[in-house]
């Protein structure tokens, strides 16, 4: 008479203590270092682009990334491909300035 159902109790095998748990943020938790370097590699690939990556650990034991410049192999979190040459670097090897650096002390109409 064990085998019994009563209406107040589904048996064990129907717990979803029991049964195994699959979540999305604990998955992607899991997973996301390995998740971030597929989807920033991907994304490289796409452009045609070969550039090494890095990570390097923040105060909050978390994971920075960066690319690491073509030319110098410092890291950098932004690369840039030269206006008139087909050279991918960082600001400092492709000798790039912003526009308040090369106009530094004038003053700029709209």
């Amino acid at each position: 008479m064990n085998n019994l159902i009563n209406p107040y109790d589904l048996g064990d095998s129907q717990l979803a203590d029991n049964a195994m748990r699959i979540n999305i943020d604990e998955l992607v938790d899991r997973v996301k270092k390995e998740l971030k370097i597929r989807l920033l590699r991907a994304k490289i690939e796409a452009l045609g682009i070969e550039v090494s990556l890095t990570t390097s650990k923040t105060r909050f034991n978390g994971d920075r990334f960066w690319f690491l410049c073509p030319i110098c192999q410092i890291k950098v979190g932004t690369l840039y491909k030269h206006p008139l040459q087909n050279i991918l670097g960082c600001r400092n090897c492709l000798k790039l300035k912003y526009r308040k650096q090369r106009f530094k002390g004038m003053i700029e109409t709209l």
